[in-house]
């Protein structure tokens, strides 16, 4: 089971709310909205990096995280996003789930393959029974960057902005790390909504007050 929360449920981050209450009653709506039970939430730290842990029992909070990976029932892995890519994965075969948090340093860092290969340390996945999912994030069109980007990422994921900046497609370049990791591509599904452009999803670029939605991923 896996699942994205949207703007009509409420923010589910923490970090930056000015109201935790209200940010603990949106993510009870979101769980009650999935069929699960909210203490189940394992939340990556999400730290814009590349480190994978393996959850066992839920755990409330996982800092220093930007992935995670789980074999376990009663284990709901837990991310929060506003622009940057929700990675989400599953092992058929070893009946196991993984969530990672990719921004673009994330991405530079290569967190999805960090994924794969703890799929393959911990739960002896091979990278071709995997089945990953890339949920909403900004868009190639709307992701401006500088031009330091062209010497951080290969060019045929960048493409020309306004005047000297950059467009940088996040989802491509997590799709390629995906493939140099052995994912097939007919494996990887992508849910092809920009959060800069929908009001669906909070977005941090076209309105940064802290408000993020969530991606869960759980064994059923």
């Amino acid at each position: 089971m896996h699942g994205f929360s949207t703007s009509e449920t409420g923010s589910v981050g923490l970090t930056h709310a000015p109201d935790s209450a209200a940010v603990l009653a949106a993510r009870r709506r979101f769980a009650e909205e999935l069929g699960i039970d909210p203490s189940s939430f394992t939340v990556a730290g999400a730290v814009h990096g590349c480190t994978v842990d393996r959850v066992d029992r839920p755990v409330e909070l996982i800092p220093g995280v930007d992935g995670l990976v789980s074999n376990r029932r009663g284990v709901a892995l837990f991310a929060t996003y506003a622009d940057c890519l929700p990675l989400l994965a599953y092992d058929p075969q070893a009946g196991a789930i993984g969530l990672a948090h990719a921004g673009w340093r994330g991405t530079r860092g290569g967190v999805g393959g960090a994924l794969v290969a703890a799929f393959q340390a911990h739960f002896g996945s091979r990278p071709e029974d995997l089945v990953v999912g890339l949920g909403p994030c900004i868009c190639g069109n709307c992701y401006e960057v500088g031009p330091e980007f062209a010497d951080l990422f290969p060019p045929d994921v960048l493409a020309p902005g306004r005047g000297d900046r950059l467009r940088l497609d996040l989802r491509e370049a997590n799709r390629r790390q995906l493939t140099e990791a052995g994912v097939p591509g007919d494996r990887i599904e992508t849910l092809d909504i920009c959060t800069y452009e929908s009001d669906r999803f909070y977005s941090h670029r076209r309105f940064p007050d802290g408000s993020r939605f969530a991606a869960v991923i759980a064994l059923t």
